[in-house]
């Protein structure tokens, strides 16, 4: 069984020869993990990671525009934002390319490839702010729900390239939790996010691929809904953010997958490496053999050192095995 047949079985339940394993460990690390193996790739090799994270392609809003758009305007509000044509050539070939040798150089692994797709309120961020974005939730219901059907719209073109390309999984990344709760209510998650996502989950799915989501905190209050949009995989589901695994377990293991596990927030680079062995084990002793890829619940921070992130993956690739 070669790792794509291994994660697609995770994902659907179906038998397994050993549990997947990956890692969210380039992002602040890359400089420490190249200065002890060589390179990323080569950590990535050495552990045999299954899965590949695919960043890339264009990004949906086009920054010569967006500047043009703001030099134009004092505050750019949703209403305001509606009268221009912010997004980028999606369709654009050439600014594939990276997604291209990445897939080529993964696949030259065998590894399942997941590709980095921008959902809405996150996304949507990078234009406005999130306090002031939370703040036109309230006040610009309607104008955001243009957006993000507009965004909708583009992420399908988008998807469809990376998945003619040969990416197995589309990801799409819309952070909705905090530590204790949802950042916004289930009334506008339901209103403005639920029904554009689930045109982008049913596309993809009618393409033969599943789809991922990732949002941080506690989403317990829409799980439900994230089994109607269909959602397969679910990263990270954080334990440490009002979400206990035992919640996922009795409700929702036979209805998604779960990517994740290892805590960066409360485990890995935090505790001592016997209290570190003992919280890979019992997570380990809950979820291995059920629908889940181990993994990281996010970015493997600064603060971690080399030796607790080669003592955690030599102890993730053993137990996978076991």
């Amino acid at each position: 069984m070669n790792s794509v047949q291994r994660v697609r079985n995770a994902i659907m339940g179906k038998p397994i020869d050993r549990q997947p394993i990956y890692g969210w460990v380039s992002e602040n690390l890359s400089e420490e993990i190249t200065a002890q193996f060589g390179s990323v790739a080569a950590f990535e090799d050495h552990y045999a990671f299954d899965v590949a994270h695919i960043f890339g392609g264009p990004w949906s809003f086009s920054g010569e525009k967006f500047d043009r758009i703001r030099s134009e305007n004092e505050e750019l509000t949703p209403d305001v934002l509606l009268e221009y044509d912010l997004f980028a050539d999606v369709d654009d070939i050439a600014a594939y390319s990276n997604v291209a040798a990445s897939l080529k150089h993964h696949k030259q692994r065998d590894r399942f490839c997941y590709m980095q797709t921008p959902g809405f309120f996150e996304h949507f961020n990078t234009v406005f702010g999130i306090q002031e974005h939370l703040m036109y939730l309230a006040l610009y219901p309607e104008e955001l729900k243009e957006l993000y059907r507009r965004q909708a719209e583009w992420t399908l073109r988008f998807a469809d390239h990376c998945m003619e390309l040969g990416v197995d999984m589309i990801h799409l990344s819309d952070d909705w939790g905090s530590q204790r709760d949802m950042l916004f209510s289930p009334k506008t998650w339901w209103e403005l996010i639920y029904p554009n996502m689930k045109t982008v989950v049913d596309h993809v799915h009618k393409r033969g691929r599943p789809v991922s989501l990732h949002s941080d905190g506690c989403i317990a209050k829409v799980t439900d809904g994230i089994v109607q949009l269909g959602i397969d995989v679910l990263h990270p589901w954080q334990e440490n953010a009002n979400m206990p695994l035992s919640l996922y377990l009795e409700h929702y293991a036979d209805r998604f997958a779960l990517l994740g596990g290892i805590c960066v927030q409360s485990a890995l680079g935090i505790l001592p490496q016997d209290e570190l062995e003992q919280e890979i084990r019992r997570v380990f002793g809950l979820l291995k053999n059920k629908r889940w890829i181990c993994c990281t619940s996010h970015f493997v921070q600064k603060h971690c050192t080399m030796e607790d992130l080669t003592f955690a993956y030599d102890l993730i690739y053993k137990l996978a095995r076991e």
